[in-house]
């Protein structure tokens, strides 16, 4: 994704288009399409189309590698979703277009481990609107309307998530207890319960802790028979609202039973595909930035460090989130210089990432190194 810009910057410069016709072309003006090219900017789908069309060049030649995480967003966001395919042929909806659902989910939500939310977020809302269509709309047995509002709340809890990593925290609140709704029906307790701990680390992050801890103890307390590594997450959650709540004890005993419930995982007890992320890094990244929020910095260093150490580069909006974590430890624990590079590389290696989560995040370390 660091290329797209270059790549846009070469077929103007093939083409022997100034960036005065090009910004009278496509109605951006000079300094946004040099800020596009030279990545200054997140050059978006929306930006792609405009040169593609202003260039007679074909999508596919911008994007370049054709796994390209955005290229692939942009390709889903302009085709048919499985749901108006089906309404075309007419059918009765049945096993093999709950099946096509379920795997949609998947895609999806793996897409977001490379595509921030800004730029996800309108795909994954489509896809869920869509869907609920069918689920209010359809003829179907009850077994498949079972599975087809288990895929309703998976995609309301990814809708939620993206919505949120966009910023649109309204939307993100009304998509999770959508899924709620959907997943009671289904009878997914683990699903109910993950949805409610999605909207408390939301509420930690930019509501009220109090409200936060509250939300997330009721989603472990209401989801006991969930696996091990869904609990696990559950638990994680409960720990950082309980930590941004500031209540040291809750925090400290909410992370021992993430450890506990995390070893508790076996081969003969599936888990959900959702919570396919989580790991010992991911557990060590949270006890890390709940160490920090409880005032022990030091601590928290060589967890996140060891943690990103390992973590894949392609994921650019985690390793750069945990990168402000890691330099927010070394603020609070006077190594400034430490801490302003930490940052740096988080900026450097995020600087196509459309995540509002991120950029207020860099945002609030940045001020605390300047006060330090």
């Amino acid at each position: 994704m660091n290329e797209l810009g270059g790549r846009l910057r070469a077929a103007r410069e093939a083409a022997k288009v100034s960036l005065s016709k090009m910004a009278a072309k496509t109605h951006y003006s000079k300094t946004y399409l040099w800020q596009l090219e030279n990545n200054q900017r997140v050059v978006r789908p929306e930006h792609v189309t405009a040169y593609s069309r202003a260039l007679s060049v074909a999508v596919d030649a911008l994007y370049g590698p054709p796994l390209d995480p955005l290229r692939l967003a942009h390709e889903w966001l302009v085709s048919d979703t499985p749901v108006a395919v089906h309404r075309k042929a007419g059918r009765r909806v049945g096993a093999s277009l709950v099946h096509r659902l379920e795997s949609r989910v998947i895609e999806l939500r793996h897409l977001d481990d490379t595509v921030g939310g800004g730029d996800l977020s309108p795909l994954v809302q489509r896809e869920l609107s869509d869907v609920a269509e069918v689920v209010n709309d359809g003829s179907y047995t009850e077994l498949v309307g079972r599975r087809l509002r288990v895929v309703v709340g998976e995609l309301a809890q990814l809708a939620g998530w993206v919505a949120s990593d966009a910023g649109a925290y309204a939307q993100a609140q009304h998509a999770y207890l959508d899924g709620v709704s959907a997943a009671r029906e289904a009878g997914d307790g683990a699903l109910v319960g993950q949805l409610f701990s999605s909207l408390a680390y939301q509420l930690a992050n930019v509501g009220d802790p109090a409200d936060a801890q509250l939300l997330a103890r009721s989603a472990v307390t209401g989801a006991r028979r969930a696996s091990p590594v869904v609990r696990t997450l559950l638990l994680e959650r409960l720990a950082w609202a309980s930590a941004r709540a500031r209540d040291r004890e809750a925090t400290r005993r909410a992370l021992d039973e993430v450890d506990v419930a995390f070893e508790r995982r076996t081969d003969d007890v599936p888990e959900p595909e959702r919570v396919y992320w989580m790991s010992r890094d991911e557990i060590d990244v949270m006890a890390g930035r709940c160490l920090i929020e409880l005032g022990d910095p030091v601590a928290a260093a060589p967890l996140l460090t060891a943690a990103i150490a390992r973590y894949d580069e392609a994921h650019a909006r985690e390793v750069a989130l945990y990168r402000t974590w890691l330099a927010e430890s070394y603020a609070r624990a006077g190594e400034l210089d430490a801490a302003r590079a930490a940052l740096a590389e988080a900026q450097g290696g995020s600087a196509d990432v459309n995540s509002a989560r991120l950029v207020r995040r860099m945002g609030e370390v940045e001020l605390l190194i300047l006060h330090r």
